[in-house]
């Protein structure tokens, strides 16, 4: 008889098992998408996502501070090509690819100012400043 008792024994583990990995999914919980509104920052995700929309002839906003290990995401929708160029030393790792669509991001891990323009509209240009908690 051990060999009933050992297969319902690891029955029942198995039971215990997939009930604790199904209960883990479908919460009520709304939680959070890991988005924030621009230039906020979420209590339950200290790394946030600001979003710089791209519009026919602006950033918006031009002008951000997040922290080190932020991300910001550009939001290409409109009927011309823009992209997002670093200026400077600092700022040579932002080289996005050019989009009438799209959406585009880099996280940012240093703090300092990073400045950029749009390659094909130099006269768009915006700043991000990266500042210590």
């Amino acid at each position: 008889m051990p060999r009933p008792r050992r297969a319902a024994t690891a029955a029942a583990a198995g039971f215990t098992l997939v009930a604790a990995l199904l209960s883990g999914c479908g919460s009520d919980d709304a939680g959070t998408s890991g988005t924030d509104a621009p230039g906020t920052h979420s209590q339950q995700d200290p790394e946030a996502t600001v979003t710089v929309f791209v519009e026919e002839d602006a950033f918006s906003p031009a002008e951000i501070t997040i922290k080190p290990g932020d991300t910001v995401a550009w939001h290409f929708d409109g009927d011309l090509p823009h992209g997002v160029q670093g200026i400077g030393d600092k700022s040579m790792g932002l080289n996005s690819p050019l989009f009438e669509v799209g959406d585009w991001s880099y996280t940012f891990t240093a703090p300092g100012e990073y400045r950029y323009l749009c390659p094909i509209h130099p006269d768009m240009r915006g700043t991000i400043t990266v500042a210590e908690a």
